[in-house]
């Protein structure tokens, strides 16, 4: 048995204890089922729960890497393209929608800025006036 089947086992083993130890009575069941599932005994793989297989190492790997997959992952290529195709409509969707509401806030905002630019021009005419009419009111004084 590798390595990482041992420390699996292991943690395994610690879960059961503390399972049963804080009163979750069906732990015993749940534990052997999982310790089933990673051993290979694909009949635990009832219910939710998926079925891990432990395969040997192919000649690519060195001696003693044990790998580890979940029948539901393994897709076919046509599984993968459609999956691709989904997730690239689902991220253009959101693209378009982040992009529409990025020109509506540049449109707030233009509009907030024109606001602005009108509300100072007027303050900028009233005071140019009132400071003509202190110049002509000034220069009366003086003659």
């Amino acid at each position: 048995m590798s390595v990482l089947l041992h420390v699996i086992l292991h943690m395994l083993a610690s879960l059961e204890q503390f399972m049963l130890s804080s009163g979750r009575g069906t732990a015993e069941s749940c534990v052997q089922k999982l310790i089933m599932a990673v051993t290979g005994d694909e009949t635990a793989a009832t219910g939710d729960m998926p079925a891990y297989q432990i395969r040997t190492p192919t000649t690519t790997l060195p001696q003693g890497v044990v790998m580890a997959a979940s029948p539901g992952t393994l897709h076919s290529p046509q599984q993968l393209t459609e999956e691709a195709t989904r997730k690239r409509e689902l991220r253009l969707m959101k693209n378009r929608e982040a992009a529409r509401e990025c020109r509506r806030k540049k449109k707030e905002y233009v509009k907030c800025l024109e606001n602005r630019v009108a509300v100072l021009e007027n303050q900028n005419k009233t005071l140019i006036e009132e400071l003509k009419a202190l110049k002509d009111l000034y220069c009366h004084k003086t003659e």
